[in-house]
């Protein structure tokens, strides 16, 4: 009974594994590459029990093309629980986002946030771990349209698979989740710092993060807005301040604690007129929120503080299924509100449909990055 068990899970990785290299057959062409390689940025050492030790270091992969056109590289920045294999391929095999702006001409920078995957992490240094469950990438990323958990849930076609739990690309996404620096608070200033590191060694950049990562973003381009000439947030961390729990019809809704007491960040921003403390932040909920299906945002008192750094050209992008899907207009209405011009565009809007919180590696994950390249297209145009 033992060796027939062990010869079911091995028949279950091969049937992955045929899977991911059947759909990576009909793949794009080579690329073609001036370099592709790697390095380290950042990081601080640290003595424990006499011993000297690395922390907060981050992992940068490399992709430079063979004719480059555009004068910016782009960084981009995974979420919580993943590494940058999100932007590297996708569960069935195809190729990312990364290999996409390659072919455009772009330098990428793909990254592994401090504490997580190849940049390792230090116990003594940055606290515990902490795992994501098997099941949070069912009932966010993978079947949530079977969870309904929130209205736009049921709109969720672009997973690439049937979505059940043994299916090749669910495992696929499932076992990428990676251990993480449980402590938040941790996590943002090792961020901001690295970030900022990186883009000392490679010039301006456009900063292009998901999820967990839009948290770092404002602090990274508010303490150096010389070095960050775009920002693509696809849904950043948020809604401002407060976080949203899902609790299904009727309610949906369910607020959570507070998470970002300076709005967009746990760190502090450049607030004019200034503010010394997150409590110096007045804040108001909407009586009403902007329109069904959509939570009720936290918005600064009139009148507003403003957040003058933040003049580069902004992106948010918002999926059409995802748990975002309530409450991205939040940050960017936080944003306008605070003297900041972002463009946001929901994908249903360019008539891209079904998709999840995991966009870029969806079916349909080269149309979501061909709105990001038409929009870094008008806003940072190419080379002549």
């Amino acid at each position: 009974m033992a060796g027939s068990g062990i010869w079911s899970a091995l028949l279950g990785i091969a049937a992955v594994v045929a899977f991911c290299l059947t759909t990576a057959r009909a793949a794009d062409p080579p690329l073609e590459l001036a370099r592709d390689g790697f390095m380290y940025v950042g990081g601080k050492t640290m003595q424990v029990d006499g011993r000297e030790y690395f922390y907060g270091q981050m992992y940068v992969e490399i992709k430079i093309p063979a004719h480059q056109t555009h004068p910016y590289p782009i960084v981009m920045v995974h979420g919580s629980s993943m590494s940058g294999t999100n932007y590297t391929g996708t569960p069935d095999g195809r190729e990312g986002w990364a290999q996409y702006f390659v072919r455009r001409g772009y330098a990428v920078y793909v990254v592994d946030q401090p504490g997580r995957g190849r940049s390792g992490f230090l116990t003594a240094a940055s606290g515990p771990m902490r795992n994501s469950e098997r099941s949070n990438s069912a009932s966010r990323f993978v079947s949530q349209e079977k969870f309904k958990l929130w209205p736009q849930a049921t709109l969720h076609t672009q997973w690439p698979g049937t979505g059940a739990a043994d299916d090749p690309a669910t495992l696929q996404l499932a076992m990428s989740q990676l251990p993480a620096i449980e402590d938040f608070n941790q996590q943002q200033p090792l961020n901001r710092d690295a970030l900022i590191a990186l883009m000392e060694k490679i010039g301006p950049s456009i900063l292009l993060t998901h999820s967990q990562a839009g948290a770092f973003t404002w602090p990274v381009a508010d303490a150096r807005p010389d070095l960050v000439k775009a920002i693509v947030a696809v849904e950043p961390n948020g809604p401002p301040f407060y976080q949203v729990e899902f609790i299904g019809a009727p309610d949906w809704f369910k607020q959570g604690p507070l998470a970002l007491p300076y709005g967009i960040s746990i760190l502090p921003l450049t607030y004019v007129p200034a503010v010394t403390a997150a409590s110096d932040l007045q804040i108001v909920q909407q009586d009403k929120a902007d329109g069904p299906d959509l939570v009720r945002c936290w918005v600064q008192q009139d009148p507003p503080r403003q957040l003058p750094n933040l003049k580069m050209p902004i992106l948010v992008l918002s999926s059409e299924a995802s748990y975002h899907a309530p409450y991205d207009h939040c940050t960017v209405k936080y944003l306008e509100q605070a003297g900041v011009k972002p463009t946001f565009i929901r994908l249903a809007d360019r008539g891209i449909h079904g998709n999840s919180h995991m966009v870029m590696v969806e079916k349909n994950n080269k149309d979501s990055a061909a709105v990001i390249e038409q929009w870094l297209d008008h806003a940072l145009p190419a080379r002549e």
